[in-house]
């Protein structure tokens, strides 16, 4: 497959609301290995449709950080029940590269979704994979992990993402 280009904020695309899948057929397959290629590449967990500027509900996780792969895909997912419990993990994301921030989220959540071959599915998540799933499932709304910041933390990390810039011209 083909490893794709990850937007980065404050790229306009990742503010749109991502539109839901009509059916899962060769072309969202195709898609969904071209994001795993693209999230294994830049040694993510975790990666939105919308973050490779195509505004479909699909995302894809894999938490293991060693060979064994361990796929998995979310087509059109809705939290169904989110527990009250809430969990804190510094979070970071491919399209707000290198910065981190202290998020914190509902420590279980269940999931339903189509998975890679289109069968309806229901995930009952913790942990780290919840954290993951919510993060994710954000994108989808067009918001980043940013949006749950203040307003200082907020605009210094952008003002940092500006500063790295490559297109930036210095004269």
């Amino acid at each position: 497959m083909s490893i794709r280009k990850i937007l980065t904020e404050p790229d306009k695309i990742l503010r749109q609301v991502s539109k839901p899948v009509e059916g899962v057929g060769n072309e969202e397959q195709n898609l969904m290995r071209d994001m795993l290629d693209t999230m294994y590449a830049a040694k993510g967990i975790g990666l939105a449709a919308i973050q490779v500027g195509i505004p479909k509900r699909i995302i894809v996780i894999d938490l293991n950080k060693d060979e064994k792969k361990n796929p998995m895909y979310f087509v059109n997912p809705i939290i169904k029940q989110k527990n009250s419990v809430n969990s804190i993990y510094e979070e970071g994301c491919l399209s707000v590269p290198n910065q981190f921030a202290e998020i914190e989220r509902p420590n279980k959540c269940e999931v339903e979704y189509l998975d890679f071959d289109g069968k309806k599915q229901l995930l009952k998540a913790e942990g780290l994979l919840a954290t993951c799933i919510q993060h994710e499932m954000d994108h989808l709304e067009g918001i980043l992990f940013i949006d749950y910041l203040s307003k200082l933390k907020k605009s210094m990390i952008l003002k940092k993402l500006s500063k790295n810039k490559p297109d930036r011209i210095v004269v």
